[in-house]
């Protein structure tokens, strides 16, 4: 799998944007909302952010929000959209990497983005890809999953690993759990506790080794 059909997965975490920005300014404006509501976030948690916070934080009229955000959970799936797509290009860059030799060295190095996304995103230990936060009716794939997916075919086919349903579920399972386990890590040491960390580390490669090592 490319690149570019990795960073995909992005596009399939639906950003509710009112105004699709096409000027720079538009797209500059837009940053600046989405980084004040990412800092408030990462201040006092997604349940208490409002779009007056998110205004005030911006220096912005609660107007030039609403021009952009129909409401508060708008301006969360927006955020959790951007994490994905920032997130997902990383990761695209880590398994594309030709240094890296074999699956295990570049599950390492996919883990450690993702764990130094919690340490230097602002709001992203909260909020995350937005799998967090709980609407109905729910409709596709966790975003979670589909990162997952992508993954995992990246992965099967730059390895020629197995691809079966069942390899396909124990990666998933295994993205899902490391997914809990650095969650944990990191609610209360913006470091992450390395007790987890190592934990999430080893039950992700226990899921998916008795697949990938045959």
């Amino acid at each position: 799998m490319s690149h570019a059909n990795l960073v995909e997965s992005s596009s399939e975490m639906t950003s509710l944007i009112r105004n699709e920005p096409v000027q720079a300014r538009s797209a500059a404006r837009l940053t600046a909302l989405l980084d004040a509501a990412a800092q408030v976030v990462h201040e006092i948690g997604y349940e208490r952010l409002t779009t007056a916070m998110v205004a005030d934080r911006a220096g912005a009229s609660i107007g030039t929000v609403y021009r952009y955000f129909p409401d508060r959970i708008a301006v969360l799936q927006s955020l959790a959209a951007r994490n994905a797509e920032r997130l997902t290009e990383r990761i695209a860059q880590t398994v594309a990497d030709s240094s890296l030799d074999g699956w295990k060295a570049v599950g390492e190095a996919v883990f450690d983005v993702a764990v130094e996304a919690y340490r230097t995103e602002p709001g992203y230990a909260a909020l995350r890809f937005g799998d967090v936060l709980d609407l109905r009716p729910r409709a596709g794939s966790p975003a979670n999953a589909v990162l997952a997916g992508r993954l995992f075919d990246a992965l099967t086919s730059r390895f020629g690993l197995d691809d079966s349903a069942e390899a396909r579920l124990a990666f998933e399972a295994a993205s899902e759990l490391c997914d809990a386990l650095v969650a944990r890590a990191f609610w209360s040491d913006p470091q992450g506790d390395p007790r987890f960390l190592e934990q999430a580390r080893r039950a992700a490669f226990a899921l998916v080794g008795p697949y990938f090592e045959r």
